[in-house]
Parts: structure tokens; C-alpha cells; sequence
């Protein structure tokens, strides 16, 4: 299990953005049996644990006393940098479910793409419930089985883990195969010149019919 330390967030502490200057980050912890607590994190080491956690891994809080089993439930990111801001994590309860979104990870080569068709990937992760303690880090998709156009992967058809209960639309599209459409390249008109010879002849009878300018 990952650990990440972390410090109370009291009134005495730095306003939040004193902490980003000193590399540290506010967040909060909360849960159906935990009170809302703010605390401060070292923004490095959070970095790395998310990197490692996403979001479908138990991170324990350590530094509130007993190590607490959380959740990276919410993180603000900075419009500018795209680096985190402020993180919510949520404290999880042994055997009470909780339900999260999984990333899928794609493996195996299909039959339809090495034929020059296109690998369609609909979703990037799936919802599911369980038990906080028994979450998949995430969940293998296996393309190799789609063979021909128009193949398609269902949700239903994912191979979950024990005590890990589907909540997606079962019948929601995974993965599907595509035939390459080529784009016809389309021949550039005739330029129609009649608007121009028109505009060119009223500009010479306009010319000929000229009175000469006073002297």
C-alpha cells in the first residue's frame, strides 16, 4: 500500500498560497466516517504517489494519528502549469463499497488493424464497485479479438476481478474496428471568367465615351 505524510492544516498554518511558493500543497480528508479535516502535503511526494496511485488506488495518510486509508478523490489543477493545486481525498471504511472510475490499459494487436483498419478506442476507463481494498489498479482490454470492421468490445465483455462489480452500461462500447475512409481529392473548379470580360468591356466603353477634361 502506498503512504503519503501528511500534517493538520490549523489556523496557524500558511495560506494556501505560501505553501504552493514553499512546495506544499492544501487538501482535505473527509468520509462517511471521517470528519472533514484540511491538511498540508509535500507537493513532490504527492506527485510521485498519484503518479503511481491514480485515482483507483488505496493511498494511506499518514500523520493524523492511525494511518488512514484514502482515496485520491479530486484534484484542482493549475490552468498555467497543469500541476496540482489542491487535492481531496476521501477516507474509505473496510468492507463498505465504494465506486470509482478504473483506467482501461489496451494490450494485444487485432487481426482488422494489421489489415489497415482503424482501432476506435470509445472509453479510456470504466465505473466500477468494490470493496475500497480490493480495487484493480486497472483493467486489461484485450484487442486481439477484434478481427473485422466493425468489431466491437462491450463492457460486459471485460474481465473484472473477484468481488469487483460492474456499474458502467453493460452494453457501452469499449473498442471498435473502423475501415479506413480515403478522402477523394476534389478538382478545383473552372475559374469563370465571363464576370471579368463583362467588367472589362463596360471599363473600355467607359473609357471610349470619356469627355476630355477641361483644360
Amino acid at each position: 500500500m502506498l503512504t503519503l505524510p501528511v500534517e493538520e492544516r490549523t489556523k496557524k498554518s500558511a495560506p494556501a498560497p505560501a505553501l504552493r511558493r514553499a512546495h506544499k500543497l492544501p487538501a482535505v480528508v473527509y468520509g462517511a466516517h471521517h470528519a472533514s479535516t484540511p491538511i498540508v502535503i509535500e507537493a513532490r511526494a504527492f506527485e510521485k504517489v498519484f503518479h503511481e496511485a491514480g485515482e483507483a488506488t488505496i493511498v494511506s495518510l499518514t500523520g493524523l494519528g492511525t494511518p488512514l486509508p484514502t482515496l485520491i478523490h479530486e484534484i484542482d489543477f493549475d490552468p498555467i502549469t497543469n500541476r496540482p493545486r489542491h487535492v481531496d481525498f476521501y477516507a474509505v471504511t473496510k468492507g463498505e463499497k465504494v465506486e470509482v472510475a478504473i483506467p482501461l490499459v489496451f494490450v494485444g494487436v487485432s487481426p482488422a488493424v494489421e489489415e489497415g483498419a482503424n482501432l476506435v478506442k470509445v472509453l479510456h476507463e470504466i465505473e466500477v464497485k468494490a470493496d475500497p481494498m480490493n480495487l484493480p489498479h486497472d483493467i486489461t482490454v484485450d484487442v486481439s479479438v477484434l478481427a473485422a470492421i466493425n468489431d466491437q468490445i462491450h463492457a460486459k465483455a471485460l474481465v473484472l476481478p473477484a468481488g469487483v462489480e460492474l456499474m458502467s452500461d453493460p452494453e457501452e462500447v469499449v473498442a471498435l474496428i473502423q475501415e479506413v475512409v480515403e478522402e477523394k481529392e476534389e478538382e478545383a473548379a473552372p475559374a469563370d471568367i465571363s464576370s471579368i470580360e463583362v467588367e472589362e468591356k463596360g471599363k473600355e466603353k467607359t473609357e471610349e465615351g470619356a469627355e476630355p477634361a477641361a483644360a
